[in-house]
């Protein structure tokens, strides 16, 4: 009897301990997966940490590397321009120098006529007086020309040695120039690289711009309708006054009338063809494609609820979506079009842009 209940009993504990026993290994099983998972998730954030500084540290790089550029393309710009500028002296001279041979030759001629006829008869004075008249004049005559030329030739040696100084400076920035370019396109594809992830995200975004694009009026409508950054009390745009995106000629102010006869909402900056093109400010790219009758634009948001507008681009090497240091290239001018229209914006309305940009 007693044997038989502590069986009973025994086997009623053996079958509550058993399915204990099994709960534990799977508790366990659980919290090694939660562990390994922990450890992954560790990995990736490390990944994505090492990812975003290497972005940073290649948008750093971007900037340094566009700003040398720049610098050289506008010194190589204005090494050209000296040279031909010298070029059109030394063409001039030239052509003096022609005039004064003529000069030189009429007057040689003018004293080897007299000198091989003489007229020394006292019958004759009057022809004597007014030959040795002539003669002077001739010879005086010969004497000016003669220093001209001396002078001209002088200060065509001093161009020519100008010239040679200046095509061998033209000549070491073109290797200089060929090094940092090589270094600005190939950090350019790292960014390309680096923004892959942003491809996927664009697609639904491009098809929304198209059609914003195709329904816009004029460039106020498109970059109201690309949105900017949330409106603060602080209108301020920088403590400091910036550089504007590109290097050239400021030919139309804010206010001023266009060719058109139209008040101007922005500047009007021209510029070397194929121009570097950089980002005003930090911010990111809303919009980068063509816009009728304004070539390739590019329009940036920034804090505080401003927008910069960028036209007639040649080519854009950003990204809808990619967000952008000061400095960093965005992409060139164009060849043809030459005359980049910048506006800014806070809200629905323009700003002028000499409250935010130093004067190129």
């Amino acid at each position: 009897m007693y044997k038989s209940r502590f069986l009973f009993y025994g086997s009623f504990l053996c079958g509550i301990a058993l399915p204990a026993f099994g709960a534990n290994n799977e508790l366990a099983k659980i919290q090694n997966q939660i562990k390994e998972t922990e450890i992954q998730n560790k990995k990736i954030e490390q990944q994505l940490k090492t990812s975003s500084k290497d972005v940073e540290q290649t948008k750093k790089q971007l900037v340094k590397a566009a700003d040398k550029v720049s610098n050289l393309e506008e010194q190589r710009g204005a090494l050209s321009k000296r040279i031909a500028e010298l070029d059109k002296q030394r063409d001039k001279i030239n052509a003096e120098l022609a005039h004064s041979y003529d000069g030189i030759t009429d007057a040689t001629s003018s004293i080897l006529f007299i000198a091989s006829n003489p007229n020394f008869d006292v019958s004759t004075m009057h022809d004597y007086v007014l030959t040795s008249v002539i003669l002077a004049a001739a010879s005086d005559k010969f004497d000016e020309q003669i220093m001209d030329a001396t002078q001209k030739l002088k200060e065509l040696d001093q161009i020519h040695d100008k010239r040679i100084i200046e095509k061998e400076k033209l000549d070491r920035s073109a290797k200089k120039y060929t090094s940092e370019k090589k270094e600005l396109d190939k950090l350019l594809k790292t960014r390309s690289a680096q923004n892959e992830k942003l491809k996927n995200q664009q697609i639904a975004l491009q098809d929304k711009l198209k059609q914003l694009s195709a329904r816009a009026k004029n460039i106020s409508e498109l970059s109201a309708g690309v949105g900017s950054s949330k409106m603060s009390d602080d209108a301020k745009f920088s403590k400091r006054k910036l550089n504007v995106p590109v290097r050239g000629k400021l030919v139309v102010r804010y206010g001023e009338k266009t060719a058109l006869g139209l008040k101007s909402d922005g500047w009007r900056i021209r510029t070397r063809g194929d121009a570097l093109v950089m980002a005003p400010a930090d911010g990111v790219i809303k919009f980068a494609d063509s816009f009728r009758g304004f070539g390739k634009v590019v329009i940036m948001s920034h804090k505080n609820g401003y927008n910069t507008v960028m036209t007639n681009m040649g080519s854009i090497d950003a990204m809808v979506g990619q967000e952008v240091l000061a400095g960093e290239p965005i992409g060139r001018m164009s060849e043809n079009r030459n005359e980049m229209y910048l506006e800014v914006r806070r809200g629905d309305k323009s700003v002028d842009p000499a409250r935010l940009f130093n004067e190129p």
